[in-house]
C-alpha cells in the first residue's frame, strides 16, 4: 500500500471565502495546480477531503458543488495535473434536509473520508500526510496516523496564532501554502531535490 497526501480544499487549493455557493466563487490559489502535478509527477495519489455543511444549511444544492468540482478538476487538467478522489462529507447537525442531518463519521475531524479513500485506492494512511488550513484537518490526521501539514493560507494564519497555540495536536510542518507543503512532503518521502 501506498502513501497519499489529503487536501482539504477551501483554503489549501482555492481561496477561502466562506460558502462557494457558485462555481464562479472558486478561485484556484497561485500554485495550487504546480503543487499537484508535482505530486502527480511522483506518482502520488491526491485525494481532497471536504467539508461541504453549505449544502446541508441549504445554502446551495448538489448541482453547485458538481460545477465547482468540475471546474477546479478542469483548471488541473489545464495546468497537467489531476487528482485520484473527492471525498465531500455533507451532514451537518442543523441541516435544512433531514438525509443530510446526521452525526455522521465523516466530517472533519473525524475520519471516515479517510478511511474510505484508503479503502477504494489502496492507501497506507500511517505513510501519508493531510495539508489543510484549519485545526480540523490535524486532528483528522492525527486520527489517522497520518502527518499533519497546516498552510498559513486561508484560515491557517488566523488558526495558527489563535487556535494552535491551546491544542494538543500541532502540526508536522507548518508552510506557507501548498507549494511548500508538498515541497516538504516530497523531500520528506526522499522524493524532493
Amino acid at each position: 500500500m501506498r502513501p497519499a497526501v489529503f487536501l482539504d480544499r477551501d483554503g489549501t487549493i482555492n481561496e477561502q471565502m466562506g460558502y462557494i455557493n457558485h462555481a464562479s466563487r472558486f478561485l484556484m490559489l497561485p500554485g495550487a495546480v504546480a503543487a499537484i502535478k508535482k505530486l502527480n509527477n511522483d506518482n502520488i495519489p491526491v485525494v481532497v477531503v471536504t467539508n461541504q455543511s453549505g449544502l446541508a444549511r441549504g445554502y446551495f444544492p448538489e448541482t453547485v458543488l458538481e460545477e465547482v468540482h468540475l471546474k477546479m478538476e478542469r483548471e488541473l487538467a489545464e495546468g497537467g495535473a489531476h487528482v485520484d478522489g473527492i471525498y465531500i462529507c455533507p451532514h451537518h447537525p442543523e441541516a435544512k434536509e433531514e438525509k443530510f442531518r446526521q452525526k455522521c463519521q465523516c466530517r472533519k475531524p473525524k475520519n471516515g473520508l479517510f478511511l474510505q479513500a484508503a479503502e477504494d485506492l489502496q492507501i497506507d494512511l500511517s505513510r501519508s500526510y493531510v495539508v489543510g488550513d484549519r485545526w480540523s484537518d490535524l486532528r483528522a490526521a492525527a486520527s489517522c496516523m497520518a502527518k499533519g501539514i497546516l498552510v498559513l493560507t486561508g484560515y491557517g494564519r488566523g488558526d495558527y496564532e489563535y487556535i494552535g497555540p491551546t491544542q494538543e495536536v500541532q502540526p508536522h510542518y507548518v508552510a506557507q501554502d501548498l507549494q511548500d507543503a508538498v515541497d516538504w512532503i516530497l523531500k520528506d518521502l526522499g522524493h524532493g531535490k
